[in-house]
């Protein structure tokens, strides 16, 4: 069954690119907001996976509160793969610097999360690490990570990521 491509609104101010449009859903904002100059304006803004998967009825808002909060953490505990050039090695550059109590207490939680379902090697712990804390999409974790290095089906991915939420929403 083929896709069907959702409309690509026509109104006022500028619309993403036909490659942004390309890499996935994204939808104007539904109120207008203010820009930097402080005028009126509703830009768009990329729909992630739990809004996604809780327009669907497939999760529960508490399951997308737990997913929120899991990558609020994530995030604040810097987990994220996409970093900066570390200013250590230039000469003349920022001395290496350690971690904040903060970033460190939030990866101990990140941990006991992920230790809740298994670990990261589990499937759940590794599709809430990807798909929540990585922000890559359940179909890219199917195909690229999967369980145990192997790729598996988008609907058994989904499932996973369902199981985890619901696990962690239950604390």
């Amino acid at each position: 069954m083929k896709r069907q491509r959702r409309a690509r609104p026509t109104g006022e101010g500028i619309a993403p690119t036909p490659e942004r449009w390309a890499r996935g859903d994204v939808e104007a904002l539904p109120h207008a907001i203010q820009d930097e100059a402080g005028r009126p304006a509703r830009p768009y803004r990329h729909i992630d996976t739990l809004a996604l998967m809780m327009r669907k009825g497939t999760i529960s808002a508490e399951m997308r509160q737990a997913g929120d909060d899991f990558h609020a953490l994530f995030m604040r505990a810097s987990l994220e793969p996409l970093r900066a050039a570390d200013l250590s090695r230039v000469p003349g550059g920022a001395a290496r610097r350690e971690l904040s109590e903060t970033q460190a207490e939030a990866r101990r939680r990140v941990a006991r999360t992920l230790e809740r379902l298994g670990g990261i090697a589990s499937p759940a712990g590794s599709c809430l690490w990807h798909v929540v804390g990585c922000e890559w999409s359940v179909k890219d974790w199917a195909l690229r990570q999967g369980w145990g290095g192997r790729p598996i089906s988008q609907e058994a991915a989904s499932g996973m990521l369902v199981a985890a939420l619901g696990a962690i929403a239950t604390r």
